[in-house]
């Protein structure tokens, strides 16, 4: 099962903005969470590939992370914004 897993990513993250976005739509479709597919993925990597091509692809990795949390600030933003509508409506409400 793994195996497939790594493989399914392998071809199938060229079709996502990045490796991080691949596992998480695979990952349930397999019946695994997309942390040990993402451990899968590295262990398959670390192990094929040779260590230049490492490098390069801790670079990609680093800029994947950067990413994902430009986008989690983002979320957080709006979950904060929110909680302030939601507040101020409960503070505007008229008590019964």
């Amino acid at each position: 099962m793994k195996e497939r897993a790594v493989r399914m990513l392998i071809e199938a993250k060229d079709d996502y903005p990045s490796t991080w976005s691949a596992i998480k739509a695979i990952a349930p479709k397999i019946g695994c969470t997309p942390e040990t597919q993402r451990s899968w993925h590295k262990k398959h990597v670390d192990k094929n590939i040779p260590a230049n091509i490492q490098a390069q692809s801790q670079a990609e990795r680093i800029k994947e992370l950067e990413r994902e949390n430009r986008e989690l600030k983002q979320a957080n933003e709006i979950i904060k914004k929110a909680a302030g509508l939601e507040a101020q409506a409960e503070l505007d409400r008229k008590p019964k």
